[in-house]
């Protein structure tokens, strides 16, 4: 089991101060969102919230995934990020295959590349791409990018995209893990069909349980049953040694752990010591009592 912890957007001063002390207490990694903007006027729902409200986000600083892994993995030894996700719909499929091998050769190969469509269509018209089509346009970036990060000339010719045979040097030593976000059962079809693993963006556990059950069936029906997969979620369930252990017996590999409700738009009024508390209080009363 890995332990991530998230920053729940925090000050910008204190990505590096956080993740080193997360480093040292006993997480496995730190996990990032990913938002290019807040429209002024918007009218699509965030589905992972009670009420669709997209609130929560204006004001609050989403610094870009990939600058801030590579500033924070320069600060550190051994500890993971995990894009959790990046809205990789929106992006050119061979200019993140160079950001992201690029960026799994600085840090070492300590980088998860966690993924999703983005569920806002002013995503797509601001970055000036279709909303058509996305769930394929998503289907053959994940594999072009793959495919790119290969050390070796790769070329695609699919419905949206038309790639001759190139080559990325440097190349990743060995593969980056590509994890698939959503709760939708298109996205459990693709994260099972295509992903190395898949993000939970919240759920209790029977919900988890739930599509977790579903992707084993849908991994075997596609043949990658005996593949390596990661199962990475974020419920209230992790906040208990009791809670942790139920949730390794499911299967889970990965815990996100954020101490704050951003879907609450609680203020975040802690200071980085009382953030650093937390996170010994944790390590030391579930992480330890859980046997990891």
């Amino acid at each position: 089991m890995r332990f991530s912890y998230h920053h729940s957007m925090c000050p910008v001063d204190q990505y590096v101060p956080l993740t080193k002390a997360a480093e040292q207490v006993g997480f496995g990694a730190v996990t990032m969102p990913d938002s290019i903007c807040y429209p002024q006027q918007a009218t699509s729902q965030y589905p992972y919230n009670d009420d669709g409200s997209r609130e929560f986000l204006e004001g609050v600083p989403f610094v870009e995934p990939f600058l801030l892994s590579a500033h924070l993995a320069a600060a550190t030894e051994k500890i993971h990020f995990v894009t959790s996700v990046m809205k990789l719909a929106i992006r050119q499929p061979v200019i993140v295959a160079k950001q992201l091998s690029s960026l799994a050769v600085l840090s070492n190969n300590r980088f998860s590349f966690g993924v999703g469509i983005s569920p806002w269509e002013e995503d797509f018209e601001i970055a000036q791409i279709p909303w058509a089509k996305r769930g394929k346009r998503m289907d053959e970036m994940v594999e072009i990018i793959r495919g790119l990060m290969a050390d070796d000339y790769f070329s695609y010719k699919g419905e949206i995209f038309d790639i001759p045979a190139i080559k990325l040097n440097p190349a990743p030593a060995k593969p980056v893990p590509i994890l698939i976000g959503g709760h939708s059962d298109a996205a459990l079809k693709r994260a099972a069909r295509l992903g190395d693993g898949w993000i939970a963006a919240g759920g209790d556990f029977d919900q988890i349980k739930g599509m977790m059950d579903r992707l084993k069936v849908l991994r075997k029906e596609y043949g990658r049953e005996n593949l390596p997969f990661e199962y990475s979620v974020a419920t209230a369930e992790a906040y208990s040694a009791d809670g942790v252990k139920r949730l390794a017996e499911q299967g889970v590999t990965e815990i996100t752990l954020a101490f704050r409700n951003v879907y609450a738009m609680e203020p975040d009024n802690k200071s980085l010591e009382e953030k650093i508390a937390t996170m010994h209080w944790y390590a030391n009363e579930v992480i330890a009592k859980a046997g990891y």
